[in-house]
């Protein structure tokens, strides 16, 4: 399976999609775990030891203008359009617990459509580990899906967004499900995080009707004391991993039913 996270910034998406690491690697998948936000912390939340000092490919000078050859930050240059990168996975990712960890980073120059030497590479990356890798892909993305082009993101089995009980989150919702329609995702989840009570969880299910909910995760405050001791939030919080390997056996199930 490929598979896509997404959601507002606060919502527990990073946190879930380590939870979704894990619990794959867990039941024995081969798993490779993509950092694609600019906001980068999956490689923490997963137990990567000193994640902090990890240099995203986004920020790789020397490698971008090596694989694209072009000068990076060059303005109205040529560069490769088809860059080299299907040897980067195995160059460029950390290994903790069975699970290797790239980071992407972001391209935070120009506008959200820019065409420059970082943002190439990047999804050519992303397209590469999609379409071309054989395991198990969980990419944890931005809001805004920068990384992901329609080729790349019609191949991805299911484009989870995580949500919040709030107005903002469900707005960004909506956003996201817009933007996954425009790039041709066809399989689009949805996961209510930080569930506090059957008021909550009611709560997304009024204000999204016509949203298909994968399940639902329990608050837990455990998860906020993990990150404060700098450890994974699925060592302490097992209710939540519990509920994310129920999510993934349903998505197995319907994985079964399109063969």
């Amino acid at each position: 399976m490929k598979l896509a996270i997404s959601g507002k910034g606060g919502v527990g998406k990073t946190t879930f999609a380590s939870f979704l690491v894990r619990s794959l690697a867990d039941s024995g998948k081969k798993v490779l775990a993509i950092d694609a936000d600019p906001d980068a912390n999956l490689a923490q939340a997963l137990g990567v030891k000193d994640s902090g000092n990890i240099v995203p490919i986004a920020k790789m000078k020397e490698l971008i203008e090596e694989r694209t050859e072009a000068k990076v930050g060059a303005m109205g240059s040529f560069f490769k359009l088809n860059p080299k990168v299907d040897d980067l996975p195995e160059k460029l990712s950390a290994e903790v617990n069975g699970v290797r960890v790239m980071v992407l980073g972001g391209v935070k120059t120009g506008g959200g459509g820019c065409i420059c030497p970082e943002s190439v590479l990047l999804k050519n990356l992303v397209r590469h580990i999609v379409l071309a890798r054989d395991e198990v892909v969980v990419l944890d993305m931005e809001a805004g899906l920068e990384h992901m082009g329609r080729g790349t993101a019609m191949a991805v089995n299911r484009l989870i967004v995580v949500v919040e009980p709030g107005r903002r989150s469900i707005e960004t919702a909506h956003q996201i499900r817009r933007l996954a329609a425009d790039i041709g995702v066809k399989n689009l989840s949805f996961v209510g995080n930080k569930i506090r009570s059957d008021r909550d969880r009611d709560f997304l299910l009024k204000e999204m009707p016509d949203f298909d909910f994968l399940g639902f995760i329990p608050f837990r405050s455990e998860i906020i004391e993990a990150d404060l001791d700098g450890r994974p939030p699925f060592e302490t919080d097992k209710e939540g991993l519990k509920a994310v390997g129920e999510m993934i056996g349903k998505l197995e199930k319907e994985k079964e039913k399109e063969k």
